[in-house]
C-alpha cells in the first residue's frame, strides 16, 4: 500500500468520535481508520478524552418508566451483528455497507460507474470506479464530499489522490478528477449535498444518477 498522505481534518475526527456524524461521512472515517495506523491512533485518543469527561459528568436520574424500559430493551434478545471482513479493495466497513455482496455497478458514461450505498437526509455514500486515465466531469460542490481512494488512484486541481488518502471537498472547489494510470479507480465517497457540473449534458442527467 502507498504512503498515506491525505488524512481526516482533527474535528472530523472528534465528530466521529463523539458519534455526531452523519452515517455517509461516518463511513468514510470509518473505512480510513481502517486503513491508517496515525488516524486510528488520534480517534482513540478523541474517544479516551471523551470517556473521561463521561466520567466526569454528574449522574441524571431516570424516572421509573424510562428505567423499566431501558432494561427491557437490555433484556431483549437480539441476534449478533455479523462481522465483515475485508474482501479483495473493499475494507470491513465497506463490506458491511454491501452486506457483504459484491457491488453491483451501474454504468455513468465514459466507463464510469457507481454503486450507492446509501442515501437519506443526511447525505449518500457511494462506490465509484474510474477507468484508469478517465476524467470525471467539471464540477463544484454544494455542500462537504469526502472521497477516500481505496485502489489505483486520482489527481486533480488540489493534488494527487493514492490508496488511504482523503479528499476534503466543500463549496470553495470546482475540480476535474482524473484517474491515475495504472489500475482502475475505485473510491468511497460520501457527500451531504448534489454536486454542481459545470456542462449541460451531467446537469440533465443529475437526477437519474443521484449525484
Amino acid at each position: 500500500m502507498s504512503t498515506i498522505t491525505h488524512h481526516i481534518p482533527e474535528p472530523i475526527l472528534a465528530a466521529y468520535a463523539a458519534g455526531a456524524l452523519d452515517h455517509p461521512f461516518a463511513l468514510v472515517v470509518a473505512t480510513h481508520l481502517s486503513l491508517c495506523d496515525a488516524c486510528r491512533a488520534d480517534a482513540e485518543a478523541h474517544e479516551a478524552v471523551g470517556g473521561a469527561l463521561l466520567e466526569e459528568t454528574a449522574p441524571e436520574s431516570l424516572s421509573a418508566a424510562c428505567k423499566a424500559q431501558l432494561m427491557e430493551r437490555l433484556d431483549a434478545p437480539h441476534a449478533p451483528e455479523p462481522v465483515y471482513r475485508r474482501s479483495g479493495v473493499y475494507p470491513g466497513p465497506v463490506m458491511e455497507a454491501l452486506k457483504g455482496r459484491p457491488p453491483r455497478w451501474k454504468r455513468l458514461g465514459g466507463g464510469v460507474r457507481q454503486t450507492i450505498l446509501s442515501a437519506g437526509q443526511g447525505g449518500s455514500a457511494r462506490l465509484l470506479y474510474i477507468p484508469a486515465g478517465q476524467a470525471v466531469p467539471d464540477h463544484g460542490h454544494n455542500g462537504l464530499e469526502l472521497t477516500l481512494v481505496l485502489q489505483g488512484s486520482f489527481c486533480d486541481e488540489t493534488g494527487r489522490f493514492g490508496v488511504g488518502d482523503v479528499e476534503i471537498a466543500d463549496d470553495t472547489l470546482e475540480h476535474t478528477p482524473v484517474a491515475g494510470a495504472g489500475a482502475d479507480c475505485i473510491c468511497l465517497a460520501a457527500t451531504d449535498a448534489p454536486l454542481r457540473f459545470s456542462s449541460l449534458i451531467p446537469r440533465l442527467l443529475q437526477p437519474i444518477f443521484r449525484i
